[in-house]
């Protein structure tokens, strides 16, 4: 009997048989062991605003680099880049990747000081699918003086990250929801693991943490809601000061046939966030 070898990053715990790749399709099984089959293959790279990421409150005005690989562990009918989240071999028309060592993520990172580059940002796919990467990148990006950011949909075992949190010195983590059910049946997520990761991120006061929220109509988008998800991060540890994006949603993927986030319900659930919160922003409006 072929044996099977379990991916330890999310809940789904892929169990998964000689070559085949999980739900993610970033991690496979070679040699009876699930390694990070995307580790290094970047297919986005840019000096973006730290604003971009979004964060907000930490060293605004500054400028990071931002890479990103393939794959995803959620499968959000809104993705805005499903392109890469949901590409790769053996796709007829895979992105276009190629292999960045962390020695040379580093040396590029280096190169664009003088354009105000604080560091790297790990995001636009699942960045923590590829959590050796970051682990091996950011050691040397530290080592050089320089900041890590992590942008994640949170869907990731607690573990996982306390092995890269000395590495990170900030990180914007989407709260999708707070419903179980919209992440289970709308997402392919779980709510609870990515509850427990935020718990753990705001545990660690050496890195700076803020937290947002896509609107979208018809799902995510009531008073009630907001009062019951804001009241939860009023409640972590510096949950009150944490800075929380409410962000508008625009037709992507398979969300076509929903329209736009009206802006004045964004303004809205942003002035019911301030019930319980300290710092709200509001983006795409």
């Amino acid at each position: 009997m072929e044996k099977e070898a379990i991916c330890p990053v999310c809940f789904r715990h892929c169990k998964l048989k000689e070559g085949q790749s999980g739900f993610c399709r970033g991690r496979k099984c070679v040699d009876g062991e699930v390694i990070c089959d995307n580790y290094g293959m970047l297919t986005s790279i840019a000096l973006d605003p730290i604003e971009k990421k979004p964060l907000a409150m930490f060293m605004p005005g500054s400028m990071i680099l931002s890479v990103g690989s393939y794959g995803c562990n959620l499968a959000c009918p809104f993705c805005q880049n499903h392109e890469i989240s949901y590409s790769c071999e053996p796709d007829p028309e895979p992105v276009p990747m190629r292999y960045v060592s962390p020695e040379e993520l580093c040396s590029i990172a280096m190169s664009e000081r003088p354009y105000g580059n604080i560091g790297v940002a790990y995001t636009y796919n699942e960045s923590l699918i590829s959590w050796e990467y970051i682990r091996d990148a950011g050691r040397l990006v530290h080592e050089k003086g320089m900041k890590n950011v992590l942008v994640s949909n949170g869907t990731c075992e607690a573990e996982i990250l306390r092995e890269i949190l000395p590495y990170i010195d900030a990180m914007n983590i989407d709260l999708k929801g707070f419903s179980s059910s919209f992440y289970k049946d709308y997402l392919k997520g779980d709510l609870d693991q990515t509850k427990e990761f935020i718990k753990t991120a705001a545990a660690c006061p050496a890195c700076h943490l803020e937290l947002t929220t896509l609107i979208i109509p018809g799902h995510n988008d009531t008073e009630e809601e907001m009062r019951e998800m804001t009241g939860w991060i009023a409640s972590l540890p510096g949950g009150e000061a944490i800075p929380y994006h409410i962000s508008r949603y625009f037709p992507r993927n398979k969300t076509l046939d929903i329209p736009a986030t009206d802006v004045s319900l964004i303004y809205g659930l942003a002035d019911v966030a301030r019930e319980k919160l300290k710092h709200v922003f509001t983006g795409n409006c």
